[in-house]
């Protein structure tokens, strides 16, 4: 009879230790981060930024998710639907605004600018194409439609005075398949919108000779005022291995949205355990890519739309923002 009472006991306790383990575990906030797609640097830094915060930010678990970034983050992040997400500032700024291809201004704001991006055209050396004219009937890949690679291709090739329904051959690519079709002789001229060095390119380097495209001064010109988000942007000479000088780009700024229904407090965790994860610890982002370099209190408040009043707490404190 002892033995039986010990026994339920036991169990009881057991059960106990379990049930209160469950609703410890079940009290954690679950967070969810989108990213990219493969290829590009927003999904290897956002997979990083998501073990940082789930980490080091008690009470905390958090996930990246790779989504076909910057147009979808946005809405998935406006609609509630991803607590965070990775996004060109160009789109974010149009999110906000309900500019096309938003039908409607999202609930957006901005935990911190991340670095500026160049949209890199890249193609094989055989193809000869040397300038963005030259690439009338020829395939072109701008990237997966809703991105904001996409966005910012169409806007330099309509720029140029392509109609891009007869003039060109587009094709809707991710980026690890652009890198496959132009190694296949599939595309001639790939688009892709990303910090350098990227993985993508590189891969191209290692097995075929590729030219990055420039475009020329006074098309950047025309491009950054017609669009005044966009930037004017630099390749330097040795980012790659094949590009030997400088690259003349049209670049974007990348920013960290979260939904203004994101609590001051959780937008202020998130940021400080970023922001003291960037080049020491067990989880530095520089780590995971030299862009995470750029990752400062003073380039995070450049951001084309609001920063959220939890981020805009940390920044003050670190002196930033006045």
């Amino acid at each position: 009879m002892m033995a039986k009472k010990t026994s339920i006991i036991i169990l009881i306790l057991v059960m106990v230790v379990a049930f209160a383990a469950g609703a410890a575990f079940a009290a954690k906030k679950f967070i969810t981060l989108g990213s990219g797609s493969p290829g590009g640097v927003y999904y290897p830094l956002g997979g990083g930024m998501a073990v940082i915060i789930q980490k080091t930010v008690p009470g905390i678990r958090c996930a990246a998710e790779s989504t076909g970034a910057s147009v979808e983050n946005s809405r998935l992040v406006g609609a509630g639907e991803t607590d965070m997400g990775m996004a060109m500032g160009s789109v974010a700024y149009k999110a906000t605004k309900g500019l096309e291809p938003f039908k409607k201004p999202l609930p957006l704001f901005a935990l911190f600018q991340m670095y500026p991006a160049p949209e890199h055209i890249v193609v094989l050396k055989s193809s000869n194409i040397k300038t963005v004219r030259d690439m009338k009937g020829k395939k072109v890949s701008i990237d997966v439609p809703g991105s904001g690679c996409s966005t910012m291709a169409k806007a330099i090739l309509k720029e140029y005075g392509f109609d891009l329904k007869k003039d060109l051959k587009i094709a809707n690519l991710s980026q690890s398949e652009s890198v496959q079709a132009l190694k296949d002789g599939i595309i001639d001229v790939a688009f892709f919108n990303f910090a350098y060095p990227a993985s993508a390119v590189m891969d191209l380097c290692a097995t075929r000779d590729i030219d990055l495209v420039p475009l020329e001064p006074e098309m950047v010109e025309k491009l950054t005022k017609k669009y005044g988000y966009y930037i004017k942007s630099l390749i330097p000479g040795k980012a790659y291995a094949d590009e030997d000088r400088d690259v003349l780009c049209l670049g974007d700024s990348n920013v960290m949205v979260a939904n203004k229904n994101m609590p001051d407090e959780l937008a202020y965790k998130i940021v400080k355990a970023i922001f003291e994860n960037v080049s020491t610890g067990k989880y530095a982002l520089k780590n995971i890519h030299p862009i995470a370099a750029q990752l400062t209190p003073q380039n995070a408040v450049n951001s084309p739309i609001p920063l959220h009043p939890g981020a805009l707490k940390y920044f003050k404190e670190k002196g930033a923002v006045k």
